[in-house]
Protein backbone atom coordinates (compact mmCIF):
# COMPACT_ATOMS: atom_id res chain seq x y z
CA UNK A 1 0.00 0.00 0.00
CA UNK A 2 3.02 2.31 0.39
CA UNK A 3 3.44 2.55 -3.40
CA UNK A 4 -0.26 3.31 -3.85
CA UNK A 5 -0.08 6.07 -1.25
CA UNK A 6 2.97 7.60 -2.93
CA UNK A 7 1.28 7.48 -6.34
CA UNK A 8 -1.82 9.24 -5.03
CA UNK A 9 0.29 11.76 -3.15
CA UNK A 10 2.15 12.63 -6.35
CA UNK A 11 -1.11 13.50 -8.14
CA UNK A 12 -2.57 15.48 -5.23
CA UNK A 13 0.50 17.22 -3.80
CA UNK A 14 0.83 19.91 -6.44
CA UNK A 15 -2.84 20.88 -5.98
CA UNK A 16 -2.37 21.22 -2.23
CA UNK A 17 0.80 23.27 -2.58
CA UNK A 18 -0.80 25.65 -5.08
CA UNK A 19 -3.90 25.98 -2.88
CA UNK A 20 -1.81 26.84 0.19
CA UNK A 21 0.21 29.42 -1.74
CA UNK A 22 -2.94 31.05 -3.15
CA UNK A 23 -4.52 31.20 0.30
CA UNK A 24 -1.44 32.71 1.94
CA UNK A 25 -1.11 35.33 -0.80
CA UNK A 26 -4.80 36.17 -0.60
CA UNK A 27 -5.50 35.14 -4.19
CA UNK A 28 -8.61 33.25 -3.01
CA UNK A 29 -10.46 36.57 -2.91
CA UNK A 30 -10.53 36.66 -6.72
CA UNK A 31 -13.21 33.99 -6.92
CA UNK A 32 -15.47 35.49 -4.24
CA UNK A 33 -18.16 37.92 -5.31
CA UNK A 34 -19.09 41.09 -3.48
CA UNK A 35 -21.70 39.30 -1.37
CA UNK A 36 -19.23 36.81 0.04
CA UNK A 37 -20.35 33.84 -2.08
CA UNK A 38 -18.49 32.11 -4.85
CA UNK A 39 -18.21 33.54 -8.35
CA UNK A 40 -18.67 30.22 -10.17
CA UNK A 41 -17.39 31.33 -13.58
CA UNK A 42 -14.20 32.74 -12.07
CA UNK A 43 -13.83 29.68 -9.87
CA UNK A 44 -14.17 27.36 -12.87
CA UNK A 45 -11.53 29.31 -14.82
CA UNK A 46 -9.25 29.19 -11.78
CA UNK A 47 -9.86 25.45 -11.45
CA UNK A 48 -9.06 24.77 -15.10
CA UNK A 49 -5.80 26.73 -14.97
CA UNK A 50 -4.61 25.14 -11.73
CA UNK A 51 -5.98 21.69 -12.59
CA UNK A 52 -4.16 21.40 -15.91
CA UNK A 53 -0.94 23.18 -14.90
CA UNK A 54 0.52 20.32 -12.88
CA UNK A 55 -0.54 17.67 -15.42
CA UNK A 56 1.03 19.43 -18.38
CA UNK A 57 4.21 20.24 -16.47
CA UNK A 58 4.52 16.53 -15.61
CA UNK A 59 3.97 15.57 -19.25
CA UNK A 60 6.43 18.15 -20.54
CA UNK A 61 9.28 16.93 -18.28
CA UNK A 62 8.33 13.23 -18.39
CA UNK A 63 11.26 12.10 -20.54
CA UNK A 64 13.75 14.09 -18.49
CA UNK A 65 12.31 12.74 -15.23
CA UNK A 66 12.47 9.16 -16.53
CA UNK A 67 16.09 9.51 -17.57
CA UNK A 68 17.04 11.05 -14.23
CA UNK A 69 15.01 8.66 -12.06
CA UNK A 70 16.27 5.47 -13.69
CA UNK A 71 19.65 6.69 -14.96
CA UNK A 72 18.62 5.59 -18.46
CA UNK A 73 21.43 5.23 -20.96
CA UNK A 74 20.00 6.41 -24.27
CA UNK A 75 21.45 4.45 -27.18
CA UNK A 76 23.00 6.95 -29.58
CA UNK A 77 25.13 4.39 -31.41
CA UNK A 78 24.57 0.67 -30.66
CA UNK A 79 27.54 -0.72 -28.72
CA UNK A 80 26.91 -4.38 -29.56
CA UNK A 81 24.68 -6.75 -31.52
CA UNK A 82 22.01 -6.83 -28.80
CA UNK A 83 21.65 -3.05 -28.75
CA UNK A 84 21.62 -3.00 -32.54
CA UNK A 85 18.79 -5.57 -32.52
CA UNK A 86 16.87 -3.57 -29.90
CA UNK A 87 17.08 -0.30 -31.84
CA UNK A 88 16.30 -2.03 -35.14
CA UNK A 89 13.25 -3.78 -33.70
CA UNK A 90 11.82 -0.55 -32.29
CA UNK A 91 12.49 1.22 -35.59
CA UNK A 92 10.58 -1.54 -37.42
CA UNK A 93 7.67 -1.36 -34.95
CA UNK A 94 7.57 2.45 -35.13
CA UNK A 95 7.26 2.24 -38.91
CA UNK A 96 4.44 -0.33 -38.65
CA UNK A 97 2.65 1.81 -36.05
CA UNK A 98 3.24 4.93 -38.20
CA UNK A 99 4.87 6.98 -35.47
CA UNK A 100 8.20 8.76 -35.31
CA UNK A 101 11.14 6.73 -34.06
CA UNK A 102 11.40 7.22 -30.28
CA UNK A 103 14.55 7.49 -28.23
CA UNK A 104 15.64 4.05 -27.05
CA UNK A 105 17.29 3.50 -23.69
CA UNK A 106 18.34 0.81 -21.23
CA UNK A 107 18.28 1.15 -17.46
CA UNK A 108 20.17 -1.13 -15.09
CA UNK A 109 17.68 -2.97 -12.87
CA UNK A 110 16.91 -6.56 -11.85
CA UNK A 111 13.22 -6.09 -12.67
CA UNK A 112 11.86 -7.45 -15.95
CA UNK A 113 10.07 -4.36 -17.23
CA UNK A 114 9.83 -1.66 -19.87
CA UNK A 115 7.93 1.57 -20.31
CA UNK A 116 7.21 4.37 -22.78
CA UNK A 117 6.88 8.03 -21.91
CA UNK A 118 7.17 11.45 -23.50
CA UNK A 119 5.07 14.53 -24.28
CA UNK A 120 3.82 13.36 -27.68
CA UNK A 121 3.78 10.58 -30.29
CA UNK A 122 6.63 12.32 -32.11
CA UNK A 123 8.71 12.93 -28.98
CA UNK A 124 8.79 9.77 -26.92
CA UNK A 125 11.15 7.42 -25.12
CA UNK A 126 11.05 3.63 -24.85
CA UNK A 127 13.15 2.29 -21.97
CA UNK A 128 13.91 -1.36 -21.28
CA UNK A 129 15.41 -2.82 -18.11
CA UNK A 130 18.57 -4.89 -18.25
CA UNK A 131 16.68 -7.51 -16.24
CA UNK A 132 14.11 -7.92 -19.01
CA UNK A 133 16.80 -8.25 -21.68
CA UNK A 134 18.49 -11.00 -19.67
CA UNK A 135 15.31 -12.89 -18.75
CA UNK A 136 13.45 -13.03 -22.06
CA UNK A 137 13.90 -14.48 -25.52
CA UNK A 138 13.95 -12.06 -28.44
CA UNK A 139 10.46 -12.97 -29.65
CA UNK A 140 9.14 -12.26 -26.13
CA UNK A 141 11.02 -8.95 -25.94
CA UNK A 142 9.54 -8.03 -29.31
CA UNK A 143 6.06 -8.48 -27.83
CA UNK A 144 6.99 -6.17 -24.93
CA UNK A 145 8.37 -3.54 -27.31
CA UNK A 146 5.23 -3.75 -29.46
CA UNK A 147 3.15 -3.15 -26.32
CA UNK A 148 5.13 0.00 -25.54
CA UNK A 149 5.01 1.25 -29.13
CA UNK A 150 1.21 0.81 -29.04
CA UNK A 151 1.12 3.10 -25.99
CA UNK A 152 3.02 5.66 -28.06
CA UNK A 153 0.84 5.28 -31.16
CA UNK A 154 -2.35 5.48 -29.05
CA UNK A 155 -1.12 8.73 -27.49
CA UNK A 156 -1.69 7.28 -24.02
CA UNK A 157 0.70 9.71 -22.32
CA UNK A 158 -1.29 12.70 -23.57
CA UNK A 159 -4.64 11.03 -22.86
CA UNK A 160 -3.63 10.30 -19.27
CA UNK A 161 -2.53 13.92 -18.88
CA UNK A 162 -5.83 15.27 -20.21
CA UNK A 163 -7.82 12.91 -17.99
CA UNK A 164 -5.81 13.91 -14.93
CA UNK A 165 -6.23 17.59 -15.81
CA UNK A 166 -10.02 17.28 -16.15
CA UNK A 167 -10.27 15.40 -12.86
CA UNK A 168 -7.99 17.90 -11.11
CA UNK A 169 -10.24 20.70 -12.37
CA UNK A 170 -13.37 19.16 -10.88
CA UNK A 171 -11.55 18.25 -7.66
CA UNK A 172 -10.62 21.91 -7.16
CA UNK A 173 -14.01 23.24 -8.27
CA UNK A 174 -16.15 20.89 -6.16
CA UNK A 175 -13.88 21.08 -3.10
CA UNK A 176 -14.17 24.89 -3.09
CA UNK A 177 -17.96 24.75 -3.38
CA UNK A 178 -18.24 22.25 -0.53
CA UNK A 179 -15.76 24.23 1.57
CA UNK A 180 -17.71 27.45 0.98
CA UNK A 181 -20.88 25.82 2.31
CA UNK A 182 -19.04 24.57 5.40
CA UNK A 183 -17.43 27.98 5.92
CA UNK A 184 -20.78 29.79 5.74
CA UNK A 185 -22.29 27.39 8.27
CA UNK A 186 -19.41 27.97 10.69
CA UNK A 187 -19.37 31.76 10.36
CA UNK A 188 -23.16 32.29 10.43
CA UNK A 189 -23.71 36.04 10.92
CA UNK A 190 -20.13 37.13 10.25
CA UNK A 191 -20.27 39.97 7.70
CA UNK A 192 -16.66 39.54 6.55
CA UNK A 193 -16.90 38.82 2.82
CA UNK A 194 -13.55 37.02 2.52
CA UNK A 195 -13.13 33.29 2.96
CA UNK A 196 -12.55 32.24 6.55
CA UNK A 197 -10.10 29.76 8.04
CA UNK A 198 -12.82 27.12 7.94
CA UNK A 199 -12.92 27.47 4.16
CA UNK A 200 -9.19 26.81 3.92
CA UNK A 201 -9.27 23.71 6.15
CA UNK A 202 -12.44 22.30 4.57
CA UNK A 203 -11.12 22.81 1.02
CA UNK A 204 -7.96 20.87 1.90
CA UNK A 205 -9.99 17.99 3.36
CA UNK A 206 -12.41 17.83 0.44
CA UNK A 207 -9.51 18.09 -2.02
CA UNK A 208 -7.84 15.06 -0.44
CA UNK A 209 -11.06 13.02 -0.50
CA UNK A 210 -12.04 13.97 -4.04
CA UNK A 211 -8.43 13.60 -5.20
CA UNK A 212 -8.40 10.02 -3.95
CA UNK A 213 -11.68 9.27 -5.76
CA UNK A 214 -10.30 10.87 -8.93
CA UNK A 215 -7.23 8.66 -8.71
CA UNK A 216 -9.48 5.59 -8.76
CA UNK A 217 -10.84 6.80 -12.12
CA UNK A 218 -7.27 7.27 -13.40
CA UNK A 219 -6.39 3.74 -12.27
CA UNK A 220 -9.46 2.32 -14.03
CA UNK A 221 -8.46 4.03 -17.27
CA UNK A 222 -4.87 2.82 -16.82
CA UNK A 223 -6.08 -0.78 -16.63
CA UNK A 224 -8.22 -0.25 -19.74
CA UNK A 225 -5.29 1.13 -21.76
CA UNK A 226 -3.16 -1.89 -20.82
CA UNK A 227 -5.71 -4.17 -22.49
CA UNK A 228 -5.67 -1.90 -25.55
CA UNK A 229 -1.87 -1.89 -25.69
CA UNK A 230 -1.79 -5.70 -25.48
CA UNK A 231 -4.28 -5.92 -28.35
CA UNK A 232 -2.28 -3.42 -30.40
CA UNK A 233 0.91 -5.37 -29.78
CA UNK A 234 -0.81 -8.54 -30.98
CA UNK A 235 -1.59 -6.74 -34.24
CA UNK A 236 2.01 -5.55 -34.65
CA UNK A 237 3.86 -8.78 -33.82
CA UNK A 238 1.21 -11.49 -33.65
CA UNK A 239 -0.90 -12.75 -30.78
CA UNK A 240 1.48 -15.61 -29.92
CA UNK A 241 4.40 -13.24 -29.34
CA UNK A 242 2.43 -11.03 -26.96
CA UNK A 243 0.92 -13.96 -25.06
CA UNK A 244 4.39 -15.48 -24.79
CA UNK A 245 5.75 -12.24 -23.33
CA UNK A 246 2.98 -12.04 -20.71
CA UNK A 247 3.37 -15.69 -19.76
CA UNK A 248 7.09 -15.20 -19.32
CA UNK A 249 6.40 -12.14 -17.14
CA UNK A 250 3.99 -14.28 -15.14
CA UNK A 251 6.70 -16.90 -14.56
CA UNK A 252 9.18 -14.22 -13.52
CA UNK A 253 6.73 -12.64 -11.07
CA UNK A 254 5.98 -16.02 -9.51
CA UNK A 255 9.66 -16.86 -9.00
CA UNK A 256 11.29 -13.46 -8.48
CA UNK A 257 8.70 -10.65 -8.12
CA UNK A 258 10.91 -7.56 -8.32
CA UNK A 259 9.40 -4.14 -9.15
CA UNK A 260 11.78 -1.18 -9.30
CA UNK A 261 9.92 1.74 -7.66
CA UNK A 262 12.47 4.50 -8.14
CA UNK A 263 9.74 6.59 -9.78
CA UNK A 264 6.16 5.92 -8.66
CA UNK A 265 4.86 8.32 -11.31
CA UNK A 266 6.21 6.02 -14.04
CA UNK A 267 4.97 2.77 -12.50
CA UNK A 268 1.62 3.02 -14.28
CA UNK A 269 3.42 3.23 -17.64
CA UNK A 270 5.38 -0.01 -17.27
CA UNK A 271 4.28 -3.19 -18.99
CA UNK A 272 4.15 -4.97 -15.65
CA UNK A 273 2.78 -3.41 -12.47
CA UNK A 274 3.01 -4.45 -8.85
CA UNK A 275 0.11 -6.69 -7.75
CA UNK A 276 -2.44 -5.14 -5.37
CA UNK A 277 -4.81 -6.59 -2.83
CA UNK A 278 -7.73 -4.74 -4.41
CA UNK A 279 -8.17 -4.40 -8.17
CA UNK A 280 -9.58 -0.86 -7.97
CA UNK A 281 -6.23 0.40 -6.65
CA UNK A 282 -4.16 -1.30 -9.36
CA UNK A 283 -2.72 0.51 -12.38
CA UNK A 284 -2.54 -2.80 -14.29
CA UNK A 285 -4.94 -5.71 -14.75
CA UNK A 286 -3.64 -9.05 -13.58
CA UNK A 287 -1.40 -10.90 -16.03
CA UNK A 288 -3.94 -13.73 -16.03
CA UNK A 289 -6.72 -11.37 -17.15
CA UNK A 290 -4.51 -9.89 -19.87
CA UNK A 291 -3.57 -13.32 -21.24
CA UNK A 292 -7.21 -14.39 -21.19
CA UNK A 293 -8.24 -11.25 -23.10
CA UNK A 294 -5.60 -11.89 -25.77
CA UNK A 295 -6.63 -15.52 -26.15
CA UNK A 296 -10.19 -14.35 -26.91
CA UNK A 297 -9.06 -12.08 -29.74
Amino acid sequence: MKRVFLFLATNIAILLVLSIVLHITGANRFFNNQHGGLDYSTLMLYSVIIGFTGSFISLWISKWMAKMSYNIQVIQTPADADQEWLVGTIRHLAAKARVQMPEVGIYESPEANAFATGPSRSNSLVAVSSGLLRAMEKNEIEGVLAHEMTHVSNGDMVTMTLLQGVLNTFVIFLSRIAASLIDQMLRKNDDDSGPGFGFFIASMIFQLILGFLASLIVMAFSRHREFRADAGAAQLTGKASMIGALRRLQQIMESDPIIDDRSTALSAFKINGKPHETNIMASHPSLEARIEALEKL
